[in-house]
């Protein structure tokens, strides 16, 4: 089977906030995001039904600003934006297999995945070394599907998968007891099992830069640069104005392009757009921060579900390879 994937979109959100709208209507403050996510490929607008929070994914601080003004002034409506939170992003180092089983009464699904990490922004590859003959080709499409339908979440914090091929080795429906939905919770439970297993690796979003400066500022910027965890190019000079092009994570370099200006009474401008994602630079310390528990997750299990005694029960993420049917 060919290898499909869901890119990785040229334009990704680097802050989430959440939306903060007062005494008016939920539903008429998410209509009117909408419609500004619909013209703007920057914003992704997202509701979590758990916690009853409307989410805004943006490129950054100053787009927020944007957004305050555009909700007002065509919509009517006044929001307010709580603190912002880096996306972070999760892949894997090493492959690792995933098996996923699922069989409460009257249902079965078996399904074995290799997870292999991937270019960076290649977002999430399918491919299949399963025989027709083995799994039925209707059921591998159906497993395709699930496999790119879903934003799946790394086991570290929480944060989207990306950059991972998944490569679907085995699997096993039954005659009478099979559904659709079945495969669906199989490879959902494979992916996350996969990963408690795997070497996971923590990414950050990155920017490139560009800062122009007057040269007599350039020792200043430089050292800024370097304690922020960025990289740059040697500097450029022309009679007293400098400039640098680098890059740097999004965590440490967000409120660099209202320090620049400040430290350089209004001499200085700073200026960057998405550079990708790069290993975490402190990913203890996010990891610990975050205090993600991967078998708590009760909408993105581990585990799988066995049947005995004509009653299904869980499984720990550990013991599935032992009980799995297929060997």
């Amino acid at each position: 089977m060919c290898i499909r994937d869901r890119p990785a979109p040229a334009l990704q959100p680097v802050l989430q906030v959440s939306a903060r709208w007062g005494e008016q209507r939920l539903g008429q403050v998410r209509d009117a995001f909408l419609a500004l996510q619909e013209e703007d490929p920057a914003l992704e607008v997202r509701w979590d039904e758990t916690l009853r929070d409307l989410q805004l994914r943006v490129m950054g601080e100053i787009q927020l600003e944007v957004l305050q003004e555009l909700m007002e002034r065509r919509f009517g409506l006044e929001v307010a934006f709580g603190p912002a939170q880096i996306c972070y992003r999760e892949t894997i180092a090493a492959p690792a297999v995933g098996i996923g089983h699922f069989e409460p009464l009257r249902h079965y699904a078996e399904v074995w995945l290799r997870l292999e990490p991937g270019a960076p922004g290649s977002g999430i590859a399918f491919t299949s070394e399963c025989s027709t003959d083995a799994l039925a080709h209707n059921w591998q499409s159906l497993i395709e599907t699930h496999v790119l339908e879903k934003e799946h979440r790394g086991v570290l914090t929480g944060a989207p998968l990306c950059d991972v091929r998944v490569v679907l080795l085995k699997g096993r429906a039954h005659l009478k007891h099979t559904e659709g939905g079945d495969f669906r919770q199989a490879v959902y439970r494979a992916i996350r099992q996969g990963l408690c297993g795997a070497k996971s690796v923590l990414l950050e979003p990155w920017y490139d830069f560009i800062a122009i400066l007057p040269a007599d500022q350039l020792g200043r910027v430089l050292a800024d640069i370097q304690r922020l965890q960025g990289s740059f190019s040697p500097p450029e000079i022309a009679r007293d104005t400098a400039v640098v092009n680098g890059s740097g994570p999004v965590a440490t370099f967000l409120h660099y392009a209202a320090e620049l200006p400040a430290f350089t009474h209004g001499r200085g401008h700073f200026s960057a757009v998405y550079g990708g994602y790069r290993p975490c630079h402190n990913a203890d310390e996010v990891v610990a921060a975050a205090g993600y528990d991967p078998e708590r997750d009760l909408e993105n299990p581990p585990g799988s579900v066995f049947c005995a005694r004509g009653a299904g029960y869980p499984v720990r993420w550990c013991d599935v390879p032992d009980m799995a049917h297929l060997k």
